[in-house]
């Protein structure tokens, strides 16, 4: 039994880094169910440079990819389309019995379909998210992708609710938790050593990630979130790890007057002032143990929503839309959009106290790997000849 699963981005390393560890843990246990077994990894390429592919393999001890495709493509339909090439290739030199793809990025759906043409069953990690805004490229990645899977391995409740609405049958889907969570609960306990070892702020701060196109592509909105993150910087400083498009953008966009640059290793300088404190990107644990002592998390990620949730930290989501609810029926994240009020307002509420998050959901208790292998060692023979 030949496994292949998928892995392109940041949020994709974190999520399939426990699926590998529970696969070679019970590669016994696979062998005896199917005859034989083998899983490789595939790095699609999609972020290549060290500090946001390399790191992250060497921190959270992910077996080296035994391929990496290094696609890498100025727009989304050329990425899809030079991964779906890409990975064509792969599935001929190394063909597979099932391929696990894990989120909602490019390579995700991509390899998807490549799969499907090929008649190779997909199951998909992380299945049914929907925000209902088909402006959004994981939107559409994940919708082809649910459509093209014959396992759909879902983290939560509303997951598996928009899957049976959009005609998904009740047997190819399955509750299985949060992966993302599993490699978080697996490094809690490394996270507080890590922060010992850093320079953070002495003060209460804030950290702040975006990214999106809809944020930082837009001279006018980037330039009106920035602004409303310095007034907030007066009252609760905030560090902005910057992802490298959105250091790009800074630049391009001619807003370096608006934030202020600091290298990790000074984040102890960082205090209440005029301006956003920007640094450069960090690893998987140096960004989780600066995380996990912040008062705030204002973000556009999704993947963040669902950390804070775990952790219990107020996360202000800086977009109209998200694909994860239950964050927001957790009490410990809060839509604001890119309106100037509506962020200072959630701002607010969390300096006031108003937020007030629940206990994480019960499967996301750092098992949602094992409970994947579970199943997949559960289907009948047939399953693999199937679809739906």
């Amino acid at each position: 039994m030949r496994f292949t699963c998928v892995a392109g981005t940041r949020p994709n390393f974190i999520k399939i880094g426990p699926i590998m560890r529970a696969l070679d843990e019970r590669a016994e246990e696979l062998r005896k169910r199917f005859g034989s077994f083998r899983a490789r990894l595939v790095h699609t390429g999609q972020h290549y440079d060290d500090s946001m592919s390399q790191v992250f393999f060497d921190q959270l001890g992910i077996p080296e990819p035994d391929v990496n495709l290094g696609v890498s493509a100025p727009t989304n339909p050329n990425a899809v389309a030079q991964t779906m090439l890409a990975f064509e290739k792969e599935l001929e030199r190394n063909p597979a019995d099932l391929v696990i793809v894990v989120g909602d990025v490019n390579a995700t759906s991509a390899c998807a379909q490549v799969a499907a043409y090929a008649g190779v069953p997909v199951a998909h990690v992380e299945a049914g998210l929907r925000s209902r805004d088909l402006s959004m490229p994981e939107e559409l990645n994940r919708m082809v992708t649910d459509r093209l899977s014959s396992l759909l391995l879902a983290s939560c409740e509303d997951g598996v609710e928009n899957l049976l609405g959009e005609g998904a049958p009740r047997e190819a889907i399955r509750l299985v938790g949060n992966v993302m969570i599993d490699t978080l609960a697996a490094n809690i306990d490394r996270l507080k050593d890590v922060r010992e070892a850093m320079a953070t702020p002495s003060c209460e701060f804030g950290l702040v990630t975006l990214h999106r196109p809809s944020n930082v592509d837009s001279p006018e909105v980037f330039a009106r979130i920035l602004e409303v993150l310095n007034r907030v910087n007066a009252r609760l400083p905030l560090i902005l790890p910057a992802h490298p498009r959105t250091r790009r953008r800074i630049a391009k966009a001619g807003y370096e007057s608006l934030v202020r640059n600091i290298s990790f290793d000074d984040l102890a300088e960082v205090k209440p002032g005029d301006r956003l404190w920007v640094c450069e990107p960090l690893g998987y644990l140096e960004f989780q143990a600066l995380m996990s002592g912040a008062s705030l998390v204002i973000t556009d990620s999704g993947g963040l929503q669902e950390e804070t949730t775990w952790l219990r930290i107020p996360c202000i989501t800086v977009r109209e839309n998200t694909e994860r609810p239950i964050t927001i029926a957790q009490g410990s994240n809060q839509l604001a959009g890119t309106d100037a009020d509506s962020i200072e307002a959630a701002n607010a509420a969390v300096l006031d106290g108003s937020f007030k998050p629940k206990d994480p959901p019960e499967l996301w208790d750092g098992r949602a790997a094992q409970r994947i292998v579970d199943e997949i060692i559960a289907l009948p023979d047939e399953w693999f000849t199937t679809r739906y």
